[in-house]
């Protein structure tokens, strides 16, 4: 008998968010850092249209998202791929920089994806640890060999919701040798009112030898349609361009994209939000001794270190009531502490209530 043969390959596969619970039909998902106010009226509006051609295929080169993001953000629209969620634009730009044997940095807590496309090209991936769950340009450059072709890192990171200042990032990009790409995910950019701090697109919109990433999915709430852009130079574009699959963001996905970023009152709404309700459930939970990261993004990395429980009795528990929190454990190996995503009002105020009984204990 004829077996067929693949390539084996020792990776661990991305484990989202847990998204349901078993039995219980209503609940509070507060696991993948969705948008907490869902998406813009304008969206809801554009995708409720009847007459969609549905039937015909997208604009492969999403030239009209191009020309909105480059309105938007003051950028080269000749500079910008689009791609199915930024999660695509990784994997392409892994495709594209990296062979097998060749090395990529990553921080020690980083988006898991950044290691395991560049793993599936063969490459190996060197990990740089990170200083009280911040990631340390120091211990980047430590890692720095004749091998390494990437630097991937977020900012701010994920999961650990730290942060590069501009002065930390610009400082690092001076010291890795010139011919390393530094690719810095702006995932988390728009909900980022800290002084200290710059988006890589702001920083470094002009390097030849730095990439941006940027989503649909975080604050323009649009998961679930998987859409995101990359932003590098001209040459880096062409030849991703040529490696892009030939109509890889959907229709719909555009013109949702298009309409979201004309919506400033929605965003400047969902920021508001989010520093109103991760400031107050930062302070609500430390009273319960479990600590977090400074609010920066749209999420807290919540420490148990000085709690009477321990992260996975608080896990089960809110989850006995239907609330899901992230478990750091799976592929990030952090012990004794969750992610929680902000929610609506609604949600935050239900976890609230269900931490206080289950302290009442």
């Amino acid at each position: 008998m004829t077996t067929i043969k693949f390539k084996k390959l020792n990776i661990e596969a991305y484990k989202p968010g847990k998204s349901s619970i078993k039995k219980l039909k209503k609940i509070v998902k507060l696991s993948a850092n969705e948008s907490a106010l869902g998406v813009s009226p304008r969206v809801k509006k554009v995708i409720s249209n009847k007459n969609l051609n549905l039937f015909r295929y997208p604009d492969g080169k999403s030239k009209k998202l191009r020309n909105q993001i480059s309105k938007k953000f003051r950028c080269d629209k000749e500079k910008i791929i689009c791609g199915a969620g930024s999660d695509e634009v990784i994997q392409m730009l892994c495709q594209l920089f990296l062979k097998p044997k060749d090395e990529a940095i990553v921080p020690q807590f980083s988006f898991l994806m950044y290691r395991i496309y560049s793993k599936i090209v063969g490459a190996k991936v060197v990990y740089a640890k990170e200083k009280n769950f911040k990631v340390s340009p120091s211990e980047i450059l430590k890692k720095v060999t004749k091998k390494t072709k990437i630097v991937f890192l977020a900012n701010p990171n994920n999961p650990t919701g730290t942060y590069l200042t501009k002065l930390e990032l610009i400082e690092l990009r001076k010291k890795l040798r010139s011919n390393i790409l530094l690719v810095v995910d702006d995932a988390y950019a728009e909900y980022m009112k800290n002084i200290d701090y710059r988006s890589g697109l702001d920083l470094f919109r002009n390097k030849e030898n730095v990439f941006i990433l940027r989503t649909f999915s975080k604050i323009y709430g649009l998961s679930s349609l998987r859409i995101g852009w990359g932003y590098g130079s001209r040459r880096v574009i062409d030849a991703l361009n040529i490696i892009k699959p030939p109509f890889n963001v959907n229709g719909v996905a555009q013109k949702a994209a298009i309409e979201s970023l004309k919506d400033n009152k929605f965003i400047s709404r969902s920021i508001k939000h989010n520093i109103f309700y991760a400031t107050k459930l930062k302070n609500f939970l430390n009273n319960y001794g479990i600590s977090s990261n400074k609010v920066s993004a749209n999420f807290l990395l919540l420490n148990f270190t000085k709690c009477k429980f321990k992260a996975k009795y608080f896990y089960k528990n809110l989850k006995i009531k239907g609330i899901i929190l992230r478990s750091t454990e799976d592929g990030y190996k952090i012990k004794n502490m969750l992610r929680l995503s902000i929610g609506s009002k609604k949600e935050n105020l239900r976890f609230m209530k269900v931490t206080e009984s289950i302290f009442r204990k």
